[in-house]
């Protein structure tokens, strides 16, 4: 009788070369090397998707063609849909404001590598509180005598323009709740803030100068039916954000398109730009939210401060604060 052996052997060759065929095809399927150089890019929600849109897809556009990805625009309702489509790997690449980066990178695996420069050359841009032009506020003085009668609309919780940097300089240095403080309290991304403020809708809200700028633009009426009766102290400019996990030849894909962009004269990469508000990107990293770190840090310490009893978890969170904050000062300072 013949031995069954070589049969079997050459059966089981014959399947192993087989499933390296089928391996070997779909690696090198159009679809699977799609699927591979598809870059979601996250844009967080500062005006209506509609005019985000407007704006960022001539940018990518351009930025599919020159890198050869595929790049495809990512909106949420919200800052936090950006975050956590990026956490749960449905975005690789986003815009993001400064405290929304933080969330980025804490939870859901990203890293700062660039850094937009403002249309003016800039490297940062300001929150603002604003009101209706006819409204008789002109400062804080002004909106804190009348707090009570007055309706407010706040930003984003994870906007660092339209809550974290007036929510440490306007309402916890002062020891103030918005929340409280108000006859009327609401909340709204930067573009619905303003309009609300140009029609009459509520009192005072927070904003930015670049979506001011934004709006001078959009609705040139709206803006001049707007006035600023309080500005901040500088932000840092907006920051973007890859997950660290991205593949680092897609990385230098994406920076070699970024840094040059609009660096060669090109009038209509320029006009790109400035819809967008800004001249171009610079290299950056995680350093660049040292000091909003410190800001969120100094308005927790704040607020726990003004509480007045203090429980023990209370105290230990104090102490907490402190180390953290004495970190941060020295890794500040080690990047100086």
């Amino acid at each position: 009788m013949r031995s069954a052996k070589p049969f079997h052997a050459g059966l089981q060759s014959f399947a192993l070369a087989l499933l390296v065929a089928f391996a070997a095809a779909f690696a090198l399927s159009p679809g699977a090397a799609l699927a591979q150089e598809e870059i979601n890019f996250g844009i967080i929600s500062t005006e209506s998707s509609q005019n985000l849109r407007t704006i960022w897809e001539p940018f990518l556009a351009d930025m599919e063609k020159e890198t050869g990805l595929k790049i495809k625009a990512f909106f949420a309702t919200d800052y936090a849909g950006i975050i956590e489509g990026m956490r749960f790997g449905k975005v690789q690449l986003a815009w993001y404001g400064n405290k929304s980066a933080i969330e980025a990178v804490d939870r859901a695996d990203g890293e700062v590598f660039a850094q937009t420069v403002a249309a003016d050359g800039s490297e940062g841009y300001y929150s603002v509180l604003i009101a209706n032009v006819s409204s008789p506020l002109s400062s804080l003085d002004d909106m804190w005598k009348e707090a009570a009668n007055l309706s407010f609309s706040n930003g984003d919780p994870n906007s660092t323009s339209g809550y974290l940097v007036p929510g440490y300089y306007v309402f916890a240095a002062n020891g103030k709740d918005p929340k409280t403080a108000f006859k009327r309290t609401i909340s709204g991304n930067h573009e619905a803030n303003a309009l609300a403020v140009a029609q009459g809708q509520v009192d005072v809200a927070t904003c930015n100068t670049e979506n001011l700028g934004r709006l001078e633009v959009t609705a040139p009426d709206r803006r001049k039916q707007i006035k600023v009766i309080w500005t901040s102290p500088l932000i840092p400019s907006d920051p973007l954000v890859w997950r660290k996990d991205l593949d680092p030849a897609l990385k230098k894909k994406i920076t070699d398109f970024l840094f040059g962009y609009g660096q060669g004269g090109d009038a209509r990469e320029q006009g790109i730009l400035n819809a967008l508000t800004w001249r171009g990107f610079k290299p950056s990293s995680n350093d660049q939210l040292i000091p909003i770190r410190q800001l969120e840090l100094f308005k927790e310490k704040s607020t726990l401060e003004a509480s007045g009893n203090l429980s023990d978890s209370d105290r230990k969170r104090l102490a907490e604060i402190e180390t953290e904050l004495a970190a941060l000062g020295q890794a500040g300072a080690g990047k100086k």
